[in-house]
């Protein structure tokens, strides 16, 4: 059980004693600012976790319209990571942390599926509950399951045109500006690009994910590692590595919700429907990342929350091999702890499976926010438990791009970042009873 922090208890130490030093400039902690907390009021975000629990007794392999003329499997599973963790709980856990980062900046967040365990939804319910819910993007996250020597985050783009004209009008324009975008802070927030399944430059064109196809608004569709890679499964498995995760994804959309340009204009290459199987030489080498970002402020947590019961859009393209479970890894060991949802295990049928994805800069599981959990089994030895300052003190390095994001320079770090570090600390060390 993780420790049971306060988020009042939290935000009183916060305004008592915290102070962070940017650039030689140190900023104590102050009220929040109502417009940092109203940054993105008016937007509404539809976030996709992935998959769906266990506790269900739907058919996933009735077939449904891929958006191009053929049809596909309702739903797949998703792969099992290397210490036994069910990619729809790794999902859902880093969803939560982003409906939480956005809630505070004033969005409105809509989510696919209610909880993780249960049915979340076929691939085209999904993307009609993202279309129906008005959403200014939608995101949905999922992790891959390749080889183990293969690591990496990668966004997919759907190859272009797409038959449904207001589905290609969305992705061939809002659509690719955020999944650059998406792109653009995983490489900024250390994590590197995908070095296997034609990846280039963090994208990855594909025309068998029907998600994207069937979706009439932006859509990114994230994979943010490979989860039988022993780095990207430290950083995909564990409470500090969500986080990080989740930061990202936050400042990706942060970035397209506010105008922020594509640090690149990169034309994606557009390999064949089956490139994404993991079996596939690997395409250009990972790109490095850059360096690990530093200390901002945040946002206080203003929310409004409509959960639709319909489930988002895009499901991820199955792998050539009709398994998302990775290939070549040894038996996993027993799944570690989490927080909400089921431990599951996964074969990925063909319906909508993940690729490649991305790991934080380092190539080692440290390079996660301070209070790393190592999953039972792993190989890596774990770190020592953080205080949650130890934590926020992490997370508020990780919020720099973020902070970018925003509008904010290196000598204007107030206590909005701070607050919503907090407030993600407390999302992470909350109880999962």
């Amino acid at each position: 059980m993780k420790p049971k922090l306060v988020k009042a208890g939290i935000c009183a130490a916060v305004s008592a004693a915290m102070t962070v030093t940017l650039s030689g400039v140190t900023a104590s902690a102050e009220p929040i600012s109502p417009d940092m907390a109203t940054k993105l009021a008016g937007k509404t975000v539809f976030l996709d976790p992935g998959h769906q629990g266990s506790n269900h007794t739907e058919n996933l392999s009735r077939q449904v319209s891929d958006g191009r003329g053929g049809t596909k499997d309702c739903q797949t599973t998703g792969m099992t990571s290397l210490n036994g963790v069910a990619e729809h709980t790794i999902n859902w856990n880093v969803a939560q942390l982003v409906k939480t980062s956005l809630e505070s900046l004033g969005a409105r967040v809509v989510l696919s599926r209610q909880d993780d365990s249960g049915w979340g939804g076929c691939i085209d319910e999904r993307a009609r509950a993202a279309n129906e819910s008005g959403a200014a993007v939608a995101v949905s996250i999922h992790a891959d399951g390749a080889p183990a020597q293969y690591r990496g985050f990668h966004v997919i783009v759907p190859q272009l045109p797409i038959p449904d004209a207001a589905a290609d009008r969305a992705q061939s324009t809002d659509g690719l500006a955020a999944s650059k975008s998406m792109r653009d802070a995983y490489l900024s927030s250390g994590f590197p690009s995908a070095n296997y399944a034609g990846v280039v430059d963090g994208l990855q064109t594909r025309a068998d994910v029907a998600g994207p196809a069937l979706t009439t608004v932006p859509d990114v569709f994230i994979e943010m590692g490979n989860g039988a890679n022993p780095e990207d499964a430290a950083l995909l498995e564990t409470d500090d590595g969500q986080l990080k995760h989740a930061i990202a994804i936050t400042t990706g959309l942060v970035g397209f919700l506010l105008g922020a340009p594509p640090a690149g204009d990169t034309p994606v290459a557009a390999p064949d429907a089956g490139v994404d199987s993991p079996a596939v030489a690997p395409a250009p080498a990972p790109q490095t990342p850059a360096a690990a970002p530093e200390t901002p402020a945040a946002p206080a947590p203003t929310t409004t929350t409509t959960a639709p019961t319909t489930e988002p859009a895009p499901a991820e393209a199955p792998a050539p091999s009709t398994s998302k479970s990775p290939t070549g890894t040894t038996t996993p060991p027993a799944a570690p702890a989490q927080r909400p949802g089921v431990n599951q295990s996964r074969t990925a049928p063909g319906a909508d499976a993940p690729q490649a994805q991305s790991t934080p800069a380092t190539t080692t599981p440290k390079a996660a926010p301070g209070t790393t959990k190592p999953p039972s089994g792993s190989s890596s030895k774990a770190p020592e438990p953080e205080s949650e300052n130890g934590v926020v003190g992490t997370v508020m390095e990780l919020l720099m791009p973020l902070a970018k994001a925003l509008g904010m320079d290196d000598t204007a770090i107030t206590a909005e970042l701070i607050n919503l570090a907090y407030t993600l600390a407390a999302a992470l060390f909350s109880p999962t009873d």
